[in-house]
């Protein structure tokens, strides 16, 4: 089972990430466009794991309080491209938490550097300079009160995220 931790979003921000993307497309970038259903925010990417149960237990150890996040910021890596979440304290406390409890259950993850974002475009191609476009990422915050366990399985017509468990905030 392909696991990760994430923050899911209300439909409000899924709309501006829908908004982003229409942008892009009227700018002629084309690409494997991330489905308006599967917008999240990865806190810890978990990988073939076998036990999601053991995840939970590893997770219902975690407190936080809830907080507010808000998109900022647009930008790629390579041919994939991203919108950004604004950092914060209480973002990155909570992810530290995460992966120590993750780490003191011996459940192996992802330990890159965490960098807030949202993927939006995978495989992107274009002509013309990327840097000419007008793209608008509208403002929009949520108030974070749950994190979420999500498996990840390759439907026919791409990825498909299904939340499996998760924690509120205290």
């Amino acid at each position: 089972m392909r696991l990760f931790i994430a923050i899911q979003f209300p439909e409000r921000i899924k709309n501006a990430l829908a908004y982003l993307q229409q942008d892009m497309k009227d700018c002629g970038m084309k690409g494997n466009y991330t489905k308006e259903e599967n917008f999240h925010l990865t806190l810890a990417f978990i990988g073939e794991y076998k036990d999601p149960e053991y995840v939970m237990d590893a997770l219902d150890g975690i407190s936080f309080d809830p907080f507010m996040m808000e998109l900022e910021g647009f930008g790629n890596f390579g041919d994939l491209y991203w919108a950004g979440i604004k950092e914060s304290e209480e973002l990155k406390n909570l992810v530290k938490k995460i992966r120590h409890s993750l780490s003191d259950k011996g459940i192996p993850f992802d330990r890159k550097r965490f960098s807030p974002h949202v993927t939006v475009l995978r495989k992107a191609s274009f002509s013309g300079n990327p840097d000419s476009f007008k793209i608008f990422l509208p403002d929009e915050a949520m108030k974070v009160e749950s994190i979420s366990l999500m498996r990840s399985d390759r439907g026919k017509n791409g990825m498909i995220y299904t939340g499996i468990g998760y924690v509120e905030a205290v």
